[in-house]
């Protein structure tokens, strides 16, 4: 990740303001690989490491589920300048004021399971 500069805040710059396919490119072929991979899955039935069976449950298709908490995950990022694979990379390279992003991060975690059933889903 470090490598390919998806921990660049300024490459999350550039693609929230629409200035670069450098982030798109690698999101895209990330989905791309996972909806491929899922697929050879499904169709081969693949069994994991251990030898069991790879289940996909299914998935609500609420809309707003998925739209408020998409802008919201979008709000942090965008914030933030780092999305949550990408801060425990930055962790790894001394950059130490990202440890407060990521207490954010868990802050948000914690709160949402606390408040999971009061949500719309």
């Amino acid at each position: 990740m470090y490598k390919s500069q998806a921990v660049s805040w300024f490459r999350i710059y550039e693609m929230f303001r629409f200035e670069s396919f450098h982030m798109y490119g690698i999101i895209g072929s990330a989905l791309a690989l996972g909806v491929l991979f899922t697929q050879l899955i499904k169709k081969y039935k693949i069994k994991s490491f251990a030898g069991d069976e790879i289940k996909f449950a299914a998935k609500n298709k609420s809309v707003p589920r998925y739209l408020f908490g998409g802008i919201i995950f979008g709000l942090g990022w965008a914030l933030a300048g780092a999305c949550p694979g990408p801060m425990f990379v930055l962790v790894g390279t001394g950059a130490w004021s990202i440890l407060i992003v990521l207490a954010g991060a868990v802050l948000g975690t914690l709160l949402y399971g606390i408040f999971r059933n009061k949500l719309p889903h």
